[in-house]
């Protein structure tokens, strides 16, 4: 560990707040998400039992938002070098985990709103079934946009 006026000893700090912040940020959304869509399927399943497994989706949906935190923690992790880490890496590597992270907190929010929502009304009226779909795609692409521009960050 080298401390130089490129690379000093605080960048390192930045790069494993990345990694952090990718992984609680992310898991955050995910738990949220997974706890609101399940509130949702316990009540429906009261009424329903037949549509338990159907209703399952959103649960799934929320926990890829997990796996996406995941991914650039253990990217940014490895990425980080005890000789050569310069502040500039620290910095995108923050920038990585935060931009994961945080739209995985936004996408794990819409999910559980939407999923709790979506297999209550389901329930009701089989036909809303294709309408919640699209709209957890759209919510989980949000996460998705999140892990793309901390591919490139981390890649940099």
């Amino acid at each position: 560990m080298a401390d130089t006026e490129e690379n000093p000893l605080y960048s390192y700090f930045f790069g494993v707040i990345g990694a952090s912040s990718a992984i609680v940020f992310s898991a955050l959304g995910a738990a949220y998400g997974t706890a609101k869509s399940g509130t949702g399927i316990a009540a429906m399943s009261v009424m329903r039992p037949e549509l338990i497994m159907r209703s399952i989706i959103p649960v799934v949906m929320a926990g890829i938002i997990g796996i996406y935190g995941l991914v650039v923690a253990v990217l940014i992790a490895n990425g980080i070098s005890r000789t050569n880490y310069s502040l500039y890496k620290g910095f995108l590597d923050l920038g990585a985990g935060l931009s994961v992270g945080l739209s995985g907190l936004a996408a794990g929010f819409a999910i559980g709103i939407v999923g709790d929502a979506g297999v209550r009304g389901t329930a009701q009226q089989p036909r809303l079934f294709v309408g919640m779909i699209l709209i957890l795609i759209f919510a989980e692409v949000l996460g998705l946009y999140g892990l793309i521009v901390s591919i490139m960050l981390v890649s940099r």
